[in-house]
């Protein structure tokens, strides 16, 4: 270990806040009637104090720089600093150092209080042992005295930033610093203020402070319910989540997910199937979940991704199974590769009465084949699914669809979180 005291910087370092920036920067100056600069003038607010950085790069004085971020915060507090991203290794490596002993802080210039707040909502906050920011009534930070708050003694200390400001500001307190190039710095200022160190990639800063750290671990997560439970809906919203607190997510869906088995769908979930019995439906279907876990599933789990798929092999055992009326056994048996190879981590499984369930899907499109079976072929893959839940107790996380959209998804989000913190998946 190089360093035993890592001291970084929040945006551009640790998170990608980069959105939420720009929308409230140009927030604030359409509602003054300001001009509003160009991308890459908006670029340079990421890291600086706001004040400093509405005069410097928008020619305010004082005290139109202060109306001015007052304005950026009225958009900022509700909204805009959630529209954040960790990077991607970013969770493991705090994780990794954190569990060597290594002291950890963040010193930036963001306001204080408002960066605790973004590191308690991405669950980052728990890695550190101490915070330095502007205070209320700060317009201007210099890094050196904001880096020497959160100094320790007696260890060799680094600075992690994507600014010439964070160089210096290293430099001012006598301590090495990294710049990370895949930040918000132009790379040609920040490499000539003459760090000790530079880095591309947060691979590459994952390499440098903690070479022995762990690979990345995949995780295989599926959706299941009843039709119209909300599972694409439920899927798209956990994507996004989980891409903004720094996982790498593989998207998914059955059947389909690779060229074969889309082709396969087409004709499973054709209105017209042309008196398709049910030994040919659950063979189909098998054989595109064949194709799907060699092709897709298990190397993007390989990868260390988090596969999230819209439906698996229970949704068979739930349909061709239990409301068919086929063998369980049998099912089973033509889904070896699926339950031998490919079996999920954990799935999200979105209770729901399947006469509402229905009826919510039938408000925003026309029923696919299945679908059309009717009330009671429906109502037996409810009980059947209700059955899988008490036989899979560990791995069926279930989640109430019946709630609002946004409480549904918090109430999966969490679950999921918990259960990936669990496993050590970071």
């Amino acid at each position: 270990m190089l360093y035993d005291a890592v001291i970084f910087d929040l945006d551009g370092t640790l998170t990608d806040s980069q959105p939420g920036i720009f929308a409230c920067a140009q927030y604030a100056l359409k509602k003054m009637n300001w001009p509003v600069p160009d991308d890459r003038t908006l670029r340079r607010f990421l890291g600086p104090p706001l004040a400093e950085s509405f005069a410097r790069y928008c020619g305010m004085d004082e005290e139109t720089a202060v109306r001015a971020t007052a304005l950026y915060r009225e958009r900022y507090i509700p909204i805009g600093w959630k529209e954040n991203q960790v990077f991607p290794r970013i969770r493991a490596l705090l994780h990794a150092l954190k569990e060597k002993g290594v002291y950890l802080a963040v010193a930036t210039g963001k306001p204080e209080h408002t960066s605790i707040e973004i590191l308690k909502y991405f669950d980052l906050f728990q890695y550190f042992d101490a915070v330095a920011g502007p205070t209320p009534g700060d317009l201007h930070a210099d890094k050196g005295q904001l880096i020497s708050r959160v100094l320790p003694k007696g260890k060799k200390a680094v600075m992690v930033g994507d600014t010439a400001g964070d160089i210096k500001g290293a430099q001012d307190m006598g301590i090495d610093s990294i710049a990370v190039l895949y930040g918000y710095g132009e790379n040609e200022e920040v490499l000539a203020a003459g760090p000790t160190h530079f880095v591309d990639t947060t691979e590459a800063l994952c390499a440098l402070l903690c070479p022995d750290m762990p690979k990345k671990k995949g995780y295989f997560v599926t959706l299941e319910g009843v039709d119209g439970c909300g599972k694409t809906t439920q899927a798209d919203a956990i994507q996004a989540l989980l891409t903004q607190f720094g996982y790498t997510v593989h998207r998914t869906r059955e059947p389909g997910g690779c060229p074969i088995a889309e082709e396969i769908r087409k004709i499973v979930l054709a209105k017209e199937d042309g008196g398709m019995c049910a030994e040919t439906e659950a063979l189909l279907f098998a054989a595109a979940r064949a194709q799907h876990v060699r092709q897709v599933i298990l190397p993007a789990v390989k990868e260390g991704k988090i596969v999230l798929c819209d439906r698996f092999v229970d949704s068979s055992i739930v349909y061709q199974g239990g409301a068919r009326g086929l063998s369980r056994e049998w099912i089973k048996e033509i889904n070896k590769v699926a339950l031998e190879e490919g079996v999920p981590d954990v799935t999200l499984y979105l209770r729901m009465d399947h006469s509402a369930a229905l009826a919510r899907r039938l408000a925003v499109s026309a029923p696919d084949r299945i679908e059309q079976m009717g009330d009671k072929f429906l109502a037996r893959t409810e009980e059947a699914y209700e059955a899988l839940y008490q036989e899979n107790p560990q791995r069926f996380l279930p989640i109430n669809a019946a709630q609002e959209k946004d409480q549904v998804t918090e109430e999966a989000f969490q679950a999921l979180l918990k259960r990936l913190q669990e496993g050590g998946v970071l």
